[in-house]
């Protein structure tokens, strides 16, 4: 057990990030280390134009790297091609975005269920798998719903859902409070530390907001596209 929880999850060495727009080049990331074990949950912290964003990007397979290396569960993303990419994310990635994402037109249920499809598991299989993970995260009552009959709390808790329903090893939250009042993202918040505690699944978000700091278990400050700390954080008992 110990040894599996001591397993890098992410392994990103002297990667770097540039953009060219026109004749402005921006260094969204420079030289960057950062590992990441089994089980851990990080928050990535900085200002506006830190490079948060792109390397939890950058992690997820959603961006390449300028220059360095990248390897999630020990598999490096440099070697592989765009359709082995797409094959990464779709087994092994969660995601969840501040915009929650989801198809407007789907059910609470079917929006959950689609990353199942997408992996071949047959229909009656993903339903249940839906909709036990729905109840989970006490969202029984919208099963039936569409995105536009819900808040935005349980909006971001059915886009959970669908991140975490195909039991990936890691969950990437960009900003996931972003559009919730300060009482929702406490439950948001709640519902991370759960998954990450009885599911065991590893977790970085992006975040400015300090609730969503307080519940990570290390916090990595970014400036200017570098790592400037990394700080353990201490829960109160």
């Amino acid at each position: 057990m110990s040894e599996s929880m001591n397993e890098t999850v992410v392994n990103a060495k002297s990667v770097s990030k540039t953009y060219v727009q026109g004749p402005v080049t921006v260094d969204a990331l420079r030289n960057v280390d950062l590992e990441v074990t089994r089980g851990e949950f990080v928050s990535l912290v900085g200002p506006s134009g830190s490079g948060k964003s792109t390397l939890l990007h950058i992690m997820g397979a959603l961006d390449v790297v300028t220059s360095g290396e990248v390897e999630i569960n020990q598999v490096r993303l440099n070697d592989l091609s765009a359709r082995k990419l797409t094959d990464l994310r779709l087994n092994n990635i969660g995601f969840v975005f501040q915009a929650y994402n989801l198809v407007p037109v789907l059910s609470a249920v079917e929006n959950v269920e689609f990353i199942l499809h997408l992996q071949g598991v047959g229909k009656q299989e993903r339903r249940q798998r839906a909709i036990e993970v729905l109840k989970s995260l006490g969202l029984e009552d919208v099963v039936n719903r569409r995105p536009g009959e819900m808040s935005g709390g349980q909006q971001q808790r059915v886009a959970i859902a669908r991140a975490i329903v195909s039991d990936p090893i890691l969950l990437l939250a960009d900003e996931p409070s972003a559009n919730l009042d300060s009482h929702t993202t406490e439950e948001l918040c709640q519902t991370l530390q759960t998954i990450n505690e009885t599911r065991g699944v590893t977790i970085v978000t992006a975040t400015h907001d300090p609730l969503v700091m307080g519940y990570t278990r290390r916090r990595i400050d970014l400036r200017d596209g570098m790592v400037e700390s990394m700080t353990e954080i201490t829960k109160a008992t």
